[in-house]
């Protein structure tokens, strides 16, 4: 496996240190940077674009989760904090790990092991995914992205995302049986989504390609389709025109 490349975002020079060090002994992580706080972290993730981020949650100003929400792409998170389990409980999907401050040896080793099987899980993916120029600012199928809806929070894969809806001036995120709301526009979403595999089927809904279990003729030169997860979405006419030849059906 190449350099995991990372990035560090931690109030605490102390605990940036600390990590340094450990980093420094594991020999198989690249420091890109460091930053002591949630604005200076976002602009250097865009800026380094890392394979993993260690964030502290609990910050003055912003916390961690904040500057998650900020991000367009989430980079494989691993999460510092000194209270056991401080907000991490409300992670329902897809939470990699956290570590305890003062950090033990044992257990980073044991969380770098986790990024590394999640890192070639998604070298895997996105080797199959056909990258040009034109795609590179778009997310792909193993891209995560940072959901944060009421007291609970998600690190969601583009692709296991089925449904895109409109509510209000936000958007509802279907998957695995949630949907929380994501306080960005469809409008935002779906300039991000990969083209491929995501569709807009009408002014309110961008669905995901995979995700369809059956097509059914509609009124007036409409499509129905309905999702494996149960819910009935309506093409518009002029999207089902280009569904069909998008489909071959």
């Amino acid at each position: 496996m190449s350099m995991i490349k990372a990035v560090i975002v931690e109030d605490s020079r102390l605990a940036r240190n600390e990590l340094k060090e450990l980093i420094k002994n594991q020999g198989e992580i690249e420091i890109l940077g460091e930053a002591e706080n949630v604005d200076e972290g976002y602009k250097l993730i865009n800026e380094t674009q890392p394979d993993l981020l260690f964030l502290d949650i609990n910050m003055p100003e912003k916390d961690g989760f904040e500057l998650l929400e900020m991000l367009d792409k989430v980079p494989i998170t691993v999460f510092t904090t000194a209270f056991d389990e401080y907000a991490i409980k409300s992670f329902e999907y897809n939470a990699l790990d956290y570590i305890l401050k003062p950090i033990n040896a044992k257990r980073f080793g044991k969380a770098i092991e986790k990024v590394k099987v999640q890192l070639e899980g998604s070298t895997a993916e996105s080797s199959e995914e056909n990258v040009t120029n034109e795609t590179k600012e778009k997310l792909t199928e193993s891209s995560q992205i940072f959901i944060k809806d009421g007291d609970k929070c998600w690190l969601v894969k583009i692709g296991d995302i089925s449904l895109f809806e409109i509510v209000g001036n936000y958007t509802r995120v279907y998957f695995k049986g949630e949907k929380p709301m994501l306080y960005k526009s469809l409008n935002q979403v779906e300039e991000k989504l990969p083209d491929h595999n995501f569709f807009r089927v009408n002014r309110q809904q961008i669905i995901n390609v995979n995700y369809i279990a059956n097509v059914v003729p509609w009124f007036n030169g409409k499509l129905k389709l309905t999702m494996n997860s149960g819910e009935e979405v309506e093409v518009s006419r002029r999207q089902s025109y280009i569904f069909k030849d998008k489909m071959s059906i």
